[in-house]
């Protein structure tokens, strides 16, 4: 992942909104969710959800899939995945992370 796509995947869950859907959505995956699932869920007015929606969706973390008359929105965890990767690539300087055993070590 490059440094401005993970700009623009943290500046889109960077507002509780939108953070507060896109787990909503991760919750229900792999099957997604309606907008009139997700406004009743979130008691989040469909205007205003329609606008995170399209945020998320700019940031290429929520896609959408017109199933009939229904819209289904689905978190793209692939992407989620590489954001994750891309903010552990360099944890704990190559080495396996273990703060439990770091602690285990430290003496007073």
């Amino acid at each position: 992942m490059e440094e401005q796509s993970a700009v623009s995947a943290l500046s889109a869950l960077a507002q509780e909104a939108r953070l507060r859907i896109f787990r909503a959505l991760v919750g229900a995956a792999p099957e997604g969710l309606t907008p009139g699932a997700l406004s009743a869920m979130l008691d989040i007015p469909a205007s205003t959800l329609s606008f995170h929606l399209k945020e998320l969706i700019h940031a290429h973390l929520v896609s959408v899939e017109r199933d009939g008359r229904s819209l289904i929105y689905r978190p793209a965890i692939a992407r989620m995945n590489e954001l994750l990767g891309y903010l552990t690539d360099h944890c704990c300087q190559g080495r396996a992370c273990d703060p439990a055993a770091q602690r285990r070590h430290t003496t007073c």
